[in-house]
Protein backbone atom coordinates (compact mmCIF):
# COMPACT_ATOMS: atom_id res chain seq x y z
CA UNK A 1 0.00 0.00 0.00
CA UNK A 2 1.37 3.37 -1.01
CA UNK A 3 0.78 6.28 1.38
CA UNK A 4 0.31 9.57 -0.49
CA UNK A 5 0.21 12.92 1.26
CA UNK A 6 -2.01 15.54 -0.34
CA UNK A 7 -1.31 19.16 0.45
CA UNK A 8 -1.77 22.60 -1.06
CA UNK A 9 -3.10 26.02 -0.24
CA UNK A 10 -6.69 26.75 0.66
CA UNK A 11 -9.01 26.74 -2.36
CA UNK A 12 -6.76 24.56 -4.55
CA UNK A 13 -9.42 21.84 -4.87
CA UNK A 14 -8.03 19.06 -2.68
CA UNK A 15 -11.51 17.91 -1.61
CA UNK A 16 -12.81 17.46 -5.16
CA UNK A 17 -9.73 15.50 -6.20
CA UNK A 18 -9.91 13.27 -3.12
CA UNK A 19 -13.59 12.56 -3.77
CA UNK A 20 -12.54 11.34 -7.23
CA UNK A 21 -9.80 8.99 -5.98
CA UNK A 22 -12.10 7.64 -3.27
CA UNK A 23 -14.69 6.79 -5.92
CA UNK A 24 -12.30 5.41 -8.54
CA UNK A 25 -9.45 3.70 -6.71
CA UNK A 26 -9.08 1.01 -4.05
CA UNK A 27 -8.00 3.44 -1.36
CA UNK A 28 -8.61 4.90 2.05
CA UNK A 29 -8.72 8.67 2.52
CA UNK A 30 -7.80 10.25 5.86
CA UNK A 31 -8.67 13.91 6.33
CA UNK A 32 -6.61 15.44 9.13
CA UNK A 33 -9.38 17.97 9.90
CA UNK A 34 -11.81 15.12 10.61
CA UNK A 35 -9.25 13.41 12.85
CA UNK A 36 -8.70 16.73 14.68
CA UNK A 37 -12.44 16.95 15.41
CA UNK A 38 -12.49 13.37 16.73
CA UNK A 39 -9.57 13.83 19.15
CA UNK A 40 -11.42 16.79 20.74
CA UNK A 41 -14.55 14.79 21.58
CA UNK A 42 -15.31 13.89 25.23
CA UNK A 43 -13.34 10.77 26.15
CA UNK A 44 -10.91 11.18 23.25
CA UNK A 45 -7.14 11.46 23.62
CA UNK A 46 -6.73 15.19 24.15
CA UNK A 47 -10.17 16.26 25.40
CA UNK A 48 -9.27 16.66 29.10
CA UNK A 49 -6.10 18.60 28.39
CA UNK A 50 -7.96 20.92 26.01
CA UNK A 51 -10.72 21.57 28.56
CA UNK A 52 -8.07 22.60 31.10
CA UNK A 53 -6.41 24.93 28.56
CA UNK A 54 -9.52 26.62 27.15
CA UNK A 55 -11.74 29.27 28.77
CA UNK A 56 -14.85 27.72 30.38
CA UNK A 57 -17.23 29.36 27.87
CA UNK A 58 -15.74 27.14 25.13
CA UNK A 59 -17.78 24.20 26.43
CA UNK A 60 -21.34 23.42 25.40
CA UNK A 61 -23.87 22.28 28.00
CA UNK A 62 -23.27 18.62 27.07
CA UNK A 63 -19.51 18.93 27.64
CA UNK A 64 -18.53 19.05 23.98
CA UNK A 65 -16.18 21.78 22.81
CA UNK A 66 -17.89 24.59 20.88
CA UNK A 67 -15.79 24.98 17.72
CA UNK A 68 -16.67 28.62 17.08
CA UNK A 69 -15.96 29.79 20.63
CA UNK A 70 -12.73 27.77 20.73
CA UNK A 71 -11.62 29.31 17.43
CA UNK A 72 -12.40 32.82 18.71
CA UNK A 73 -10.44 32.17 21.92
CA UNK A 74 -7.34 30.73 20.27
CA UNK A 75 -7.16 33.23 17.45
CA UNK A 76 -7.43 36.02 20.00
CA UNK A 77 -4.35 34.79 21.87
CA UNK A 78 -1.08 33.71 20.26
CA UNK A 79 -0.08 31.97 23.51
CA UNK A 80 -3.34 29.98 23.69
CA UNK A 81 -3.12 29.12 19.98
CA UNK A 82 0.36 27.65 20.47
CA UNK A 83 -0.75 25.76 23.57
CA UNK A 84 -3.81 24.27 21.83
CA UNK A 85 -1.79 23.37 18.72
CA UNK A 86 0.74 21.69 21.00
CA UNK A 87 -2.08 19.53 22.38
CA UNK A 88 -4.00 18.78 19.17
CA UNK A 89 -1.27 18.28 16.54
CA UNK A 90 0.55 15.42 18.33
CA UNK A 91 -2.79 13.70 19.07
CA UNK A 92 -3.83 13.98 15.42
CA UNK A 93 -0.48 12.66 14.20
CA UNK A 94 -0.67 9.72 16.62
CA UNK A 95 -4.20 8.86 15.48
CA UNK A 96 -3.22 9.12 11.80
CA UNK A 97 -0.23 6.81 12.33
CA UNK A 98 -2.53 4.33 14.08
CA UNK A 99 -4.97 4.42 11.12
CA UNK A 100 -2.13 3.94 8.61
CA UNK A 101 -0.77 0.93 10.54
CA UNK A 102 -4.26 -0.60 10.84
CA UNK A 103 -5.03 -0.12 7.12
CA UNK A 104 -1.63 -1.50 6.11
CA UNK A 105 -2.10 -4.55 8.38
CA UNK A 106 -5.50 -5.29 6.81
CA UNK A 107 -3.75 -5.48 3.43
CA UNK A 108 -6.83 -4.61 1.37
CA UNK A 109 -6.05 -1.14 -0.03
CA UNK A 110 -3.72 -0.13 -2.85
CA UNK A 111 -3.38 3.47 -1.68
CA UNK A 112 -3.92 5.56 1.43
CA UNK A 113 -4.34 9.28 0.85
CA UNK A 114 -3.64 11.63 3.75
CA UNK A 115 -4.86 15.20 3.36
CA UNK A 116 -3.88 18.06 5.64
CA UNK A 117 -3.07 21.70 5.15
CA UNK A 118 -0.01 21.39 7.40
CA UNK A 119 1.53 18.11 6.20
CA UNK A 120 4.88 19.72 5.51
CA UNK A 121 4.93 21.96 8.59
CA UNK A 122 3.94 19.12 10.93
CA UNK A 123 6.63 16.71 9.69
CA UNK A 124 4.56 14.23 7.70
CA UNK A 125 7.16 13.98 4.92
CA UNK A 126 8.77 11.01 6.69
CA UNK A 127 5.39 9.24 7.10
CA UNK A 128 4.26 9.28 3.46
CA UNK A 129 5.74 7.51 0.44
CA UNK A 130 4.94 10.44 -1.85
CA UNK A 131 3.88 14.02 -1.22
CA UNK A 132 1.57 15.62 -3.79
CA UNK A 133 1.13 19.37 -4.08
CA UNK A 134 -2.25 20.35 -5.49
CA UNK A 135 -1.61 23.64 -7.26
CA UNK A 136 -4.01 26.32 -8.38
CA UNK A 137 -3.09 29.93 -9.13
CA UNK A 138 -3.77 32.45 -6.38
CA UNK A 139 -6.44 34.38 -8.28
CA UNK A 140 -8.30 31.13 -9.05
CA UNK A 141 -8.14 30.16 -5.38
CA UNK A 142 -9.42 33.58 -4.28
CA UNK A 143 -12.36 33.32 -6.68
CA UNK A 144 -13.19 29.77 -5.55
CA UNK A 145 -13.15 30.76 -1.88
CA UNK A 146 -15.48 33.68 -2.53
CA UNK A 147 -17.85 31.60 -4.69
CA UNK A 148 -17.94 28.31 -2.78
CA UNK A 149 -17.33 29.36 0.83
CA UNK A 150 -18.46 32.97 0.82
CA UNK A 151 -15.13 34.17 2.24
CA UNK A 152 -14.49 37.90 2.35
CA UNK A 153 -11.38 39.28 0.67
CA UNK A 154 -9.96 40.03 4.14
CA UNK A 155 -10.49 36.47 5.40
CA UNK A 156 -8.98 34.99 2.23
CA UNK A 157 -5.98 37.31 2.48
CA UNK A 158 -5.35 36.36 6.12
CA UNK A 159 -5.50 32.63 5.30
CA UNK A 160 -3.25 32.95 2.25
CA UNK A 161 -0.64 34.89 4.25
CA UNK A 162 -0.57 32.16 6.92
CA UNK A 163 0.20 29.37 4.44
CA UNK A 164 3.48 28.22 2.92
CA UNK A 165 4.54 29.98 -0.29
CA UNK A 166 4.15 28.09 -3.55
CA UNK A 167 7.94 27.69 -3.94
CA UNK A 168 8.10 25.81 -0.62
CA UNK A 169 5.28 23.43 -1.60
CA UNK A 170 7.00 22.74 -4.91
CA UNK A 171 10.40 22.22 -3.26
CA UNK A 172 9.08 19.74 -0.68
CA UNK A 173 6.60 17.75 -2.82
CA UNK A 174 7.66 15.16 -5.38
CA UNK A 175 4.47 15.43 -7.46
CA UNK A 176 2.58 18.54 -8.60
CA UNK A 177 -1.02 18.22 -9.78
CA UNK A 178 -2.13 21.40 -11.57
CA UNK A 179 -5.77 22.10 -10.72
CA UNK A 180 -5.91 25.59 -12.21
CA UNK A 181 -8.09 24.68 -15.17
CA UNK A 182 -10.97 22.29 -15.76
CA UNK A 183 -11.09 19.57 -13.13
CA UNK A 184 -10.89 16.90 -15.83
CA UNK A 185 -7.32 18.00 -16.57
CA UNK A 186 -6.30 17.46 -12.94
CA UNK A 187 -8.07 14.09 -12.83
CA UNK A 188 -6.12 12.94 -15.90
CA UNK A 189 -2.88 13.89 -14.15
CA UNK A 190 -3.92 11.79 -11.14
CA UNK A 191 -4.84 8.82 -13.33
CA UNK A 192 -1.50 9.00 -15.13
CA UNK A 193 0.33 9.04 -11.80
CA UNK A 194 -1.64 6.24 -10.12
CA UNK A 195 -1.69 3.95 -13.16
CA UNK A 196 2.01 4.32 -13.96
Amino acid sequence: MKVIGITGGVGCGKSALLAYVKENYNCKVILADEVAHRVKEPGASCYEELVRALPPDCLNGDGTIHRGRMAAAIFGSRELLEKVNGIIHPAVKSEILREIRKTRAQGQKDFLFLEAALLIEEGYLEIVDEMWYIYAGEEIRRERLKRTRGYSDEKTEAILKSQLPEEEFRRRCGVVIDNSGEIGQALRQIDERLRA
